[in-house]
């Protein structure tokens, strides 16, 4: 696998956010976007919050999917399934995506504190119907704020991966434990992910409740500390 990470959909606040965390953690990421321009723009300004040492690239979606086998989904549920399929034509085998899509009801006028009823289960699942044969796909990083990835402080945040690959899952954990005050969980199958998005919709809403932009989870009684 190589060592670059495409983050597809990175323009946005939580994909911005995860791609400058990895680019302080010294991961070779690649910013994808719909637009090419807009892309390298995003990429300059993180890699300028990043640190001289930073590599960042900007690529259209497409361009970014077909030169790195490690992929981060970071679009809202509403344009996952047409990107997945846009992408499919330019996903090499033996390549991992990781869905950190969460299915909220606000993707169809709902309310952000509710997730929708998916036939498939999660988004996540969705993803994993979507990719070519021999493209892994785990569900991570759901649970970690997108204000709280956009700040300049370790996180303090667990991150639950799920897959049914062993291989995915140990994939994911490596990268998601890159940054500073995350801890990965291994969190079993794929399947357990629609937890994963409900458990978003939860921290929404306390974070309402609680006038806070920051609220995450953390796994007690495992046997490794936070870190």
């Amino acid at each position: 696998m190589s060592a670059r990470v495409a983050i597809l959909g990175a323009t946005g606040p939580a994909g911005s956010g995860l791609a400058l965390r990895l680019a302080r953690a010294g991961e070779d990421v690649i910013v994808g976007s719909r637009d090419a321009a807009r892309a390298r723009q995003a990429a300059a300004s993180i890699a300028q919050r990043a640190g001289s040492a930073a590599r960042v690239t900007g690529m259209e979606n497409s361009a970014a999917c077909a030169a790195a086998d490690l992929l981060v989904l970071t679009v809202p549920f509403a344009g996952q399934a047409a990107l997945l399929k846009e992408l499919v034509p330019h996903m090499r085998p033996g390549s991992l995506l990781i869905d950190a899509t969460v299915a909220l009801a606000a993707s169809v006028g709902g309310k952000p504190t509710r997730t929708l009823d998916l036939w498939q289960g999660s988004a996540a699942q969705q993803a994993a119907e979507l990719v070519p044969a021999g493209v892994q796909v785990a569900a991570a990083f759901h649970n970690i704020s997108a204000d709280a990835l956009q700040g300049d402080s370790p996180l303090d945040c667990d991150v639950i991966v799920c897959a049914d690959e062993k291989r995915a899952r140990q994939a994911a954990s490596q990268l998601a434990e890159k940054i500073p005050g995350v801890r990965a969980v291994d969190g079993g199958r794929l399947e357990n992910s629609r937890i994963l998005e409900q458990i978003t919709a939860l921290l929404i809403g306390i974070n309402i409740r609680y006038k806070v932009h920051g609220a995450g989870i953390r796994i007690t009684g495992l046997p490794l500390p936070p870190p």
